[in-house]
C-alpha cells in the first residue's frame, strides 16, 4: 500500500531486477489543495492500491519525469482514464503508442502550478529530467539525477551502488555524469534546483532524505558546478 511521507505526500515503491541487478524505483503522489492528485514516476498499481489512491482524491496527472521514467504510464492512465498525462520534452517522440501524452508546459505554467513547480534539467538531452518542487512540503522530488543507495541491499544491487558512487552518500551517479552532454547548461540547472527552499528530497531510487536534505543535494550538485 502507499506510505504517507508526510501531509498531501504519499510514495510506492516498487522493487524488480534488471540485467540481473535488483533495483527499485519509486511513485510519488501529491495532492493538490483542491484534492487533484499527481502521480509522479508511475509504478505497477495493484488493485488495493488503486482502491487507496481513489481514497485520497482524484487522480488528474499522470507525469512522466523523463524519457527513462514512463514504462508504466500507459498502464497507468488505463487505471485513472480520466487524468491528463504530462511527459518530460522528448518523451512525444520516444512513445508514440501513448495516447493522450502531452508535453509538460516550458512556456507557460502548467495546470499544477504554483503548488508543484517545475523546470527541465538542461545539459541532459538523453534523460531529459523534469525535477520537481512541491511548496506546500518543501519538498524537492528527483528521478534519476541524485542517488543514494542505502541500508542492507543484495550483493549485486550493493556493487553496482558502489561502482556508481551512490552507496556512501548522496551523488549524481556516474551513469548520469557519463550522459552529460552540455556541462554549462547543466550547472545552469543545478544552481536553478538551489534557489528553491526545500528540506525534503524524493529520489525514484532507494532514498527520502529528511535531515539536511539541502546540504545533501547542494554536496551532490557541486559535481556540475566543478566542470
Amino acid at each position: 500500500m502507499l506510505k504517507e511521507i508526510t501531509e498531501n505526500l504519499w510514495h510506492l515503491e516498487h522493487h524488480f531486477t534488471l540485467r540481473g541487478v535488483p533495483l527499485s524505483s519509486r511513485m510519488t503522489v501529491i495532492r493538490l489543495s483542491d484534492g487533484r492528485l499527481c502521480l509522479h514516476s508511475p509504478v505497477p498499481i495493484s488493485s488495493a492500491v488503486q482502491q487507496n489512491i481513489n481514497q485520497l482524491g482524484i487522480v488528474r496527472f499522470i507525469l512522466a519525469p523523463s524519457k527513462k521514467h514512463h514504462k508504466f504510464v500507459a498502464e497507468c492512465a488505463a487505471l485513472f482514464p480520466d487524468a491528463e498525462i504530462f511527459g518530460a520534452p522528448g518523451l512525444m517522440q520516444k512513445c508514440a503508442d501513448i495516447v493522450g501524452l502531452q508535453e509538460i508546459p516550458s512556456h507557460k505554467n502548467p495546470p499544477w502550478w504554483p503548488e508543484l513547480e517545475c523546470f527541465l534539467f538542461n545539459g541532459i538531452p538523453s534523460m531529459n529530467e523534469m525535477v520537481w518542487f512541491h511548496r506546500g512540503s518543501a519538498t524537492l522530488v528527483l528521478s534519476d539525477l541524485c542517488q543514494w543507495w542505502r541500508g542492507e541491499l543484495p550483493f549485486l544491487a550493493s556493487c553496482f551502488a558502489s561502482f556508481n558512487g551512490v552507496s556512501k552518500q548522496m551523488a549524481v551517479p556516474n551513469t548520469v555524469q557519463l550522459r552529460i552532454h552540455d556541462h554549462s547548461a547543466a550547472r545552469l540547472s543545478a544552481e536553478r534546483i538551489l534557489q528553491w527552499p526545500f528540506t525534503r528530497v524524493i529520489t525514484a531510487h532507494n532514498v527520502i532524505i529528511e535531515e539536511h536534505a539541502f546540504r545533501k543535494v547542494a554536496q551532490a550538485l557541486g559535481s556540475f558546478r566543478r566542470n
